[in-house]
């Protein structure tokens, strides 16, 4: 692409590369100049202007950016029609982003005329938010470099996992210090959690805070109810794999893949399963309404995305999510799971 200043008497058909405005007269940015328009700056006295035209093999901004949008969308994401450059994509249905950040580190690092900006990783969105955005800086790009673009990022780097189990079943655990109220409470931000995936609450039951009474309950929810995901809600945090709600669960015949994670709030939150039924062992900040560590693995699992070590592990860097200096210790005093537990 050749760029540079040009007699306005040879700029028709050229791309104006900014805005002018003389005399009553305005030639947009990253407009065709057309032969009319050349010769009446001409003849309000402007000698040269700003252009850029493309050579061989180079491909305009809008086509650049829309092919690269379109090589980058996988499964329920929609790409709008370029304009100015940059090309959108929006997710069609409500679910979580899936993305390699890799993929997307290597296609911005080819050049620097190609960006490619996006959510976060695995973030929940709603059918019609906008996930990224391809933008193509100059006016122009040599075909071959958005080939090396395309190649780098592969195809289908992004897409949106739909929320695919709909059937949340809980459980949660009494100890005397635990306020039926508090329970009730938590049924209710949980069902507010859930309702942007389209999920709900199929049964919820009461039990003492024993292992026994959880794997009871557990085999309830999920051969009685059939409950798709399950969350126990324990009056008393986790505080180690041999503690209530673990042990309930490998008693139910399931299987703790992972307990605590380096996120805060939300350290104390257990990972596990019977059968393909997820299980969740939930902090206690999970009884907030405000985002934790909790929403980041219940979402994952409703969308039915697999969660292990290694992914929980990974979610240190960002995992601080608000300031915990003024905050009761932890595990203090005998205090439920329910009033400061992570």
């Amino acid at each position: 692409m050749r760029f540079g200043p040009v007699p306005v008497a040879e700029a028709a058909g050229l791309i104006s590369a900014h805005t002018v405005r003389r005399e009553g007269l305005t030639l947009r940015k990253g407009a065709v100049i057309p032969q009319d328009l050349a010769a009446d700056l001409a003849r309000s006295g402007l000698s040269e202007i700003v252009t850029a035209a493309l050579e061989s093999g180079d491909v305009g901004e809008d086509a650049a950016a829309a092919r690269l949008a379109t090589h980058l969308a996988g499964e329920n994401l929609r790409v709008e029609p370029p304009f100015t450059g940059r090309c959108n994509l929006f997710a069609e249905t409500a679910g979580v982003l899936t993305l390699d950040p890799a993929r997307i580190d290597a296609a911005n690092a080819v050049d620097e005329a190609v960006t490619v900006a996006t959510l976060p990783r695995f973030k929940p969105v709603v059918a019609g938010e906008m996930v990224a955005t391809v933008k193509i800086i100059p006016y122009a790009v040599p075909g071959a470099l958005l080939d090396r673009a395309c190649v780098t990022a592969g195809g289908g780097a992004l897409a949106v996992a739909p929320y695919r189990r709909r059937r949340v079943g809980v459980v949660s655990t009494r100890l005397p210090s635990l306020k039926e109220m508090t329970i009730d409470k938590t049924l209710r931000v949980l069902a507010e959690r859930l309702a942007p995936t389209g999920a709900t609450l199929v049964a919820e039951t009461r039990v003492p805070h024993a292992s026994e009474a959880v794997a009871d309950a557990l085999a309830g929810m999920i051969d009685g109810a059939r409950a798709d995901l399950v969350v126990v809600f324990g009056a008393s945090a986790i505080a180690d794999r041999r503690d209530v709600i673990p042990a309930g669960i490998e008693s139910s015949g399931g299987r703790v893949a992972h307990l605590g994670m380096p996120v805060d709030p939300g350290n104390l939150l257990l990972v596990g399963s019977r059968g393909d039924i997820p299980v969740i062992g939930a902090p206690g900040c999970a009884r907030s309404p405000k985002e934790n560590g909790f929403d980041w693995i219940l979402h994952r699992l409703l969308a039915d995305l697999p969660v292990t070590r290694a992914d929980i592990v990974a979610l240190g860097v960002g995992g601080l999510l608000m300031e915990i200096v003024s905050r009761p210790q932890p595990r203090a005093g005998g205090e439920t799971v329910g009033e400061a537990d992570a």
